[in-house]
C-alpha cells in the first residue's frame, strides 16, 4: 500500500557539484531550518567527491536531516547521504557504490626521462585514490556497522543494489513506497553518460532492453518495421534487367531480323509520321515541333542502345578475367553510395532517421 506523499525542503539531482547539487545551496537551506527536520530528495548518478564530503559534514552538523533516495543513485550521491540522521529509499530505486576514479589520459611521445615522470605521477595518483577509497569505505562501514574491508570489497565489485539489498547492507534505514515515487528509467543518453563515467549499467537494462516501452523506443520500432517492409516491396518490384534484356533481344532476333540502324530509322519514321487524320488537323509549326520531339526521342533511344552495347562488352571482358566475388562487389557499391552493408548499419541508419523525425515533432 502506497504511503502518503512526502514534502521535501531540498531536491538534489543531477551532477554532484553542479548547480542543482551544490554544497553552498545545501548550507543555505539547512540554515533556514536549524531546529526542525529537513527532508532531502536525492536522485543522482554521482559526481565530485569533494562536494559530497562537504554535504556529509553539513548534514552531520545540522543533526536532523532525512535523505530519501529515488531513481538511480551512485558514487558521490550515496556518499553525500552519509551525514544524514535517517536514510530511506524508494522500493523501485537502485543504489551503487564503487571505487574512486580520476581522469587519466596521455597522448604524446616521450623519452625515458618523461616516462619516468609519468610513472612517478601515476604512482602518486594511485596512492591518493587508495586513501580516498579507504576514507569512503570507512564512511560506509560506520553507517552499515560492518568492517571496512567488506565495504572495500563491495566498492571494488561495483554492482548495482536493489532497495532491499541496500537495506540488507545497512546503507538505508527503511524502504518506502511513496505515491509520487516512480520506477527509474534509463534513457540512451543516461546509459551513454554512465558508460563514459565508468558506472556499470544495471543487468535489467542490458538483458531486457527490448522491454523498455518509452515513446521514442516504440516510435523507432514502428519506423524500423515500416522501412523494412518498404525495402521488401522495392526488392520484389525491381525487375531483373539482364533477364528482361536477353528476352527482348531474343524476341527481336526471332521475329524482327532487322539491323540496329534500321530499327532506329523505323522508330524515327513511326514517331515522326503522324496518322493522316492528325496531319490534316495540325499546323506546319506543330508538325515541325512534333518532328523535333520525335527526333529527340529517337536519338535518346540510339544513345541507350549504344550504352547497352557498351555494358555488354564490359561484361564480356569481366567474364574473361578473375575478379572480386559478387557479394564483395555489392558491398563495395553499397559503401560507395553510403548504403548500409549489414543489418547493424541498416538499423542504426534507420534509428538516426527516426530520431531526426522524432525531434521535428511538436
Amino acid at each position: 500500500m502506497a504511503q502518503s506523499k512526502q514534502k521535501y525542503h531540498l531536491h538534489l539531482k543531477g551532477y554532484v557539484g553542479g548547480y542543482d547539487f551544490d554544497s553552498d545551496y545545501v548550507d543555505y537551506i539547512l540554515a533556514k531550518y536549524p531546529d526542525s527536520e529537513v527532508n532531502v530528495l536525492i536522485d543522482s548518478l554521482g559526481g565530485s567527491l569533494a562536494t559530497a564530503l562537504s554535504i556529509v559534514a553539513a548534514f552531520r552538523n545540522h543533526g536532523n536531516v532525512h535523505v530519501h533516495f529515488v531513481g538511480m543513485n551512485a558514487s558521490a550521491a550515496t556518499i553525500a547521504s552519509m551525514g544524514a540522521k535517517r536514510i530511506t529509499m524508494d522500493s523501485s530505486a537502485m543504489y551503487l557504490v564503487h571505487k574512486c576514479s580520476v581522469e587519466f589520459f596521455q597522448w604524446a611521445s616521450a623519452n625515458s626521462d618523461k616516462l619516468a615522470e609519468i610513472i612517478k605521477e601515476t604512482r602518486q595518483m594511485k596512492s591518493d585514490l587508495e586513501k580516498m577509497d579507504a576514507n569512503v569505505a570507512q564512511l560506509y562501514a560506520s553507517k552499515c556497522e560492518k568492517n571496512q574491508e567488506d565495504l572495500l570489497a563491495l566498492m571494488k565489485k561495483g554492482g548495482w543494489l536493489t532497495a532491499q539489498e541496500a537495506l540488507d547492507w545497512g546503507f538505508v534505514d527503511e524502504v518506502t513506497d511513496f505515491e509520487e515515487d516512480d520506477a527509474p528509467v534509463i534513457t540512451d543518453s543516461i546509459a551513454a553518460d554512465m558508460t563514459a563515467s565508468g558506472i556499470p549499467l544495471p543487468s535489467t537494462f542490458i538483458h531486457n532492453d527490448e522491454q523498455r516501452s518509452g515513446l521514442f523506443t516504440r516510435f523507432v520500432e514502428s519506423l524500423t518495421r515500416f522501412f523494412s517492409s518498404e525495402n521488401k516491396v522495392q526488392e520484389n518490384n525491381t525487375p531483373n534487367t539482364s533477364t528482361e534484356m536477353e528476352n527482348q533481344n531474343t524476341t527481336t532476333q526471332d521475329t524482327q531480323p532487322v539491323a540496329q540502324e534500321q530499327q532506329t530509322d523505323i522508330c524515327t519514321l513511326q514517331l515522326a509520321t503522324p496518322p493522316a487524320e492528325e496531319q490534316s488537323s495540325t499546323t506546319p509549326a506543330e508538325s515541325e515541333e512534333a518532328t523535333a520531339q520525335a527526333t529527340a526521342h529517337a536519338n535518346a533511344l540510339a544513345l541507350k542502345d549504344a550504352e547497352i552495347a557498351r555494358l555488354k562488352a564490359e561484361i564480356e571482358e569481366l567474364k574473361k578475367a578473375p575478379g572480386a566475388s559478387t557479394s564483395q562487389v555489392v558491398e563495395d557499391e553499397k559503401a560507395k553510395h553510403g548504403e548500409p552493408t549489414n543489418k547493424a548499419e541498416a538499423f542504426f541508419q534507420t534509428r538516426q532517421r527516426a530520431r531526426a523525425l522524432y525531434d521535428m515533432l511538436p
